[in-house]
């Protein structure tokens, strides 16, 4: 969730996120696994973060379903999180963190980037969980390494701000036949201005898996 060092994104244009050509599913592949329940998010960060490991994340637009594994995420703990946007109190921007949990937070960094968290926690806790990678499985080119660069392969912008995860047409999904494995826990990327936030390890990622931003 890191922005530049003192909480500010740097200027940007309104440009939209443009998804790297795609094909759609394979003919004949028709099952898609159903949304996550909300109460999956109303937990506490670090148990959902560990826990969207190995998920799905799943965007169905102009009839090209786009479906990639998590494997790499950053927990944001709140308020009293000095990395976490919520820190700077209520604003337009960091209003979906303050509602419901299992709510999309979408914003744009450095004017070409756009990132995307879950919001979790209990209404008010203004909670959060940034994907920084994913395991491209459908619909997706193999630039995924990167919370701005899945948000590319994935078609995500500003209009998935505030969007319910718990339903389709964008949604995260269970996938029980995959073996997680090694869970490793890191600092996370990029948030040096956070004082003693910073060293804390809430960046959580499969030890095994060849699509993470960075070991």
């Amino acid at each position: 969730m890191a922005d530049r060092p003192g909480g500010r994104s740097a200027p940007h244009s309104r440009r939209r996120s443009t998804p790297d050509p795609v094909s759609p599913l394979p003919e004949g592949e028709f099952f898609l696994p159903p949304p996550l329940p909300r109460s999956f998010y109303d937990r506490e960060t670090v148990a959902v973060a560990r826990d969207l490991l190995g998920k799905q994340l799943v965007r169905i637009h102009e009839g090209v379903v786009r479906r990639g594994r998590i494997v790499e995420v950053e927990g944001y703990l709140g308020p009293e999180d000095k990395a976490c946007h919520s820190a700077r109190g209520m604003t337009p921007r960091t209003k979906v963190m303050f509602g419901p949990p299992g709510h999309a937070y979408v914003y744009m960094i450095y004017g070409m980037y756009f990132c995307m968290n879950v919001v979790t926690e209990a209404e008010g806790r203004a909670c959060a969980v940034l994907i920084r990678a994913l395991e491209p499985l459908s619909g997706l080119s193999d630039k995924t390494r990167g919370p701005g660069l899945l948000c590319r392969a994935m078609g995500i912008d500003r209009s998935l701000n505030g969007h319910d995860l718990t339903c389709e047409p964008f949604y995260v999904a269970d996938d029980p036949s995959f073996p997680v494995g090694e869970i490793v826990a890191r600092p996370r990327i990029g948030v040096g201005y956070a004082e003693e936030w910073t060293d804390r390890p809430l960046r959580f990622y499969l030890s095994v898996n060849s699509f993470i931003s960075k070991r």
